[in-house]
């Protein structure tokens, strides 16, 4: 019996070690909390597009507003802010 408890825990600590390894590289994303209708959500992320382990684009909606934000280790920059209805690619 004692035997299989420490083998359940082993690879239990071999599942959370991956799990942030993969966190670490940006290949893995934990959702918490309780999840919120989306009508009354004002802040939306649409779409997530990974370019390397530590650099990554999000398009994220807010109160009628598209924005294009640009992630990496130093930081984050905004690159584009439209309104919702037109979409990123027709921006001037």
């Amino acid at each position: 019996m004692m035997q299989q408890m420490l083998a359940v825990l082993a690879v239990m600590g071999l599942m959370i070690g991956l799990l942030q390894w993969l966190r670490r590289r940006g290949l893995a994303h934990l959702r918490t909390g309780m999840m919120r209708r989306r009508s009354d959500r004002r802040l939306e992320v649409l779409e997530r597009l990974p370019l390397t382990p530590q650099h990554s684009l999000h398009i994220v909606r807010m109160d009628g507003r598209s924005l294009l934000i640009g992630v990496s280790p130093s930081g984050c920059a905004l690159l584009e802010n439209v309104k919702a209805e037109t979409s990123l690619g027709e921006s001037a």
